[in-house]
């Protein structure tokens, strides 16, 4: 395996304080400043035109302090606007589910470093579904957390209406302890009634839908909900015009003074961005606003929302462009409801018998995320991905 590919091993830094990590290695995305490091975002022309950081993202420090240990940057899709994993400046990082597909993206070099067992656990951002599309595809546990519960300072932006620090590894109890590193205290409540999204189940081939309802823990209340009435095949719309709008905010004024080349999948999304009325913004907010009020209506202190965590396992490299949008479309249906609500969102890799992974996702309310973390330990502890190369 060609590790270089998507994960730059030159750049460790050694834990510097003895904590609840002790022992651990991780790895991050090449967003997130770390001292004397000049960071690519995923394109060549960024890192020419960018100076090394000054000081080191604090998320990055915390987990310095608790005894763990950075042992490497990992690749990341372009100015992370993409959920493929394919980066056409420096490849694309192995999936060792199946080396013929791709890893999801953007946080796609974070996700290959654990599942082919070079790190205990991986740092990446989410806007769109970066840390949990990957840890679907590459079968790993993964975390979306409160938007905003985490500092996003040091980070390169993408949308900062969506951006999350996120994180993945092959067990619960990994993530769980990383949660408890970073996340900030959360109520104490106990999740104990399930409710199922029926549209976004809908969406899914029947065979791939039975095996993810067949691990949906059964000893709990159960209930169902359908979001059609909440207008939910409008949400991913609502989405994306909001993030376009931001990282054309974001990186506009630098596309247009360096002309970066772009995969042509980036480089659309970025022209598509540049061409939306500012004007319907501040619409599309309000609109934002009243999904998320009629979320939190849904989602009661002890409820669990359960939805898959993508439409499809990974697609092969190299599939026509046509299919892989299509994708792509259909789980960003699923991705953008955390999302656009600011929820907190953790996956589960459910395996196929062909070896395939698939991702069972569990969404609570706003600052629940430790809750939720002890949630899915609870159902899936000792759960251990070994799929990938140790």
């Amino acid at each position: 395996m060609e590790d270089k590919a998507f994960f730059d091993r030159t750049l460790t830094v050694p834990a510097k304080k003895n904590g609840k990590l002790n022992g651990m290695t991780f790895a991050v995305k090449d967003v997130f400043a770390v001292k004397g490091h000049r960071n690519s975002a995923g394109n060549p022309t960024w890192f020419e035109t960018h100076e090394k950081a000054e000081s080191t993202s604090p998320i990055i420090e915390r987990l310095l302090e608790n005894g763990a240990s950075l042992q490497g940057m990992t690749h990341t899709d372009e100015l992370m606007y993409s959920l493929n994993g394919e980066n056409i400046h420096y490849g694309t990082p192995l999936n060792p589910v199946n080396p013929d597909c791709i890893p999801g993206g953007s946080s796609s070099g974070s996700a290959s470093a654990v599942a082919n067992g070079l790190v205990n656990f991986a740092i990446g951002t989410d806007t769109g579904g970066s840390v949990r599309v990957p840890s679907a595809y590459c079968g790993l546990f993964g975390i979306r957390p409160t938007h905003g519960a985490i500092s996003m300072e040091g980070v390169i932006p993408l949308a900062p209406s969506f951006d999350t620090v996120g994180w993945m590894a092959k067990d619960i109890e990994t993530l769980e302890m990383v949660g408890e590193v970073l996340l900030p205290d959360s109520p104490s409540v106990e999740l104990d009634e399930l409710h199922i999204e029926e549209t976004t189940w809908s969406l899914m081939e029947s065979e791939d839908r039975e095996l993810l309802k067949f691990a949906i823990p059964h000893d709990l209340e159960m209930g169902s909900i359908n979001f059609q009435h909440f207008g939910i095949s409008e949400w991913p719309q609502v989405f994306k015009y909001i993030q376009g709008i931001e990282a054309w905010r974001a990186h506009g004024q630098w596309i247009e003074k360096e002309n970066p080349v772009f995969s042509p999948a980036i480089g659309g999304r970025f022209k598509d961005a540049s061409l939306l009325d500012v004007a319907g913004y501040e619409d599309a907010k309000r609109q934002q606003a009243i999904m998320t009020e009629n979320l939190d209506r849904v989602l009661l202190e002890n409820v669990v929302l359960v939805i898959p965590t993508v439409a499809s396992v990974a697609p092969i490299k190299q599939a026509p462009a046509e299919s892989v949008e299509k994708i792509r479309a259909i789980t960003m249906q699923m991705t953008c409801i955390a999302g656009l609500a600011g929820l907190p969102q953790v996956t589960v890799p459910i395996f196929r018998m062909d070896g395939m992974s698939l991702g069972l996702s569990f969404i609570a309310n706003k600052y629940y995320d430790l809750p939720l973390l002890r949630f899915v330990r609870q159902y899936f502890g000792g759960v251990n991905n070994e799929t990938g190369n140790n």
